[in-house]
């Protein structure tokens, strides 16, 4: 089977997120993809025990869903903060959604701040033809089938705590989208609709 590849990610100087934390963000993501490509050569390897390739069959998701949205979340600071594209199709989407981008700003932040570890999520239902917002626990439970992410915000600990301390959640999700890219966002959109 073909290994997993470590992205690399061009990312500048944040806003309130200081290199540091990206750097040991980094690593974290980096494990998810060694230990993704682990968990194939468990389960590739006919001779381990059946309930050794099992288990790291059931620890595939986990690992797998902190790769992915680990992709995302760092390709939403590659190229410095860009605001939404006036007419976007992105744009359109989030009006007729919830009526305007500050009015998603504050449902999604709502999203971003339930209590636990996981990931506030943002993304297209093709069927549906609609965007929709989730909350995944974890990296993994609660991702809706057909669903495309379109934004992935990290609300792990790891992801804030060295920076805002561990009630400065609404400030680490403030900067967040002070330094988003939100031509990411749109190319997710783009992406999901042509899929």
């Amino acid at each position: 089977m073909k290994k997993f590849e470590e992205r690399k990610f061009d990312i500048p100087e944040l806003k309130g997120i200081s290199r540091k934390t990206v750097e040991e963000h980094l690593k974290l993501y980096s494990g998810y993809v060694n230990h993704l490509n682990l968990i194939h050569e468990i389960v590739e390897n006919q001779s381990n025990p059946e309930y050794a390739r099992r288990e790291a069959y059931r620890r595939q998701g986990f690992e797998y869903g902190g790769m992915r949205n680990h992709e995302y979340y760092f390709a939403h600071f590659e190229g410095g903060p860009r605001p939404l594209s006036q007419g976007s199709i992105l744009e359109k989407k989030i009006a007729e959604w919830c009526g305007s981008l500050d009015t998603f700003k504050k449902i999604f932040s709502s999203l971003a701040t339930t209590r636990g570890i996981g990931w506030a999520m943002l993304g297209y239902d093709k069927k549906a033809d609609t965007l929709i917002q989730y909350w995944v626990d974890e990296q993994h439970f609660g991702h809706l089938p057909g669903v495309a992410p379109i934004i992935c915000l990290d609300m792990w600990e790891h992801s804030f705590v060295a920076d805002y301390q561990p009630s400065g959640k609404k400030a680490y999700i403030e900067d967040f989208f002070a330094n988003l890219n939100w031509q990411t966002a749109e190319k997710n959109l783009s992406d999901a609709m042509r899929g």
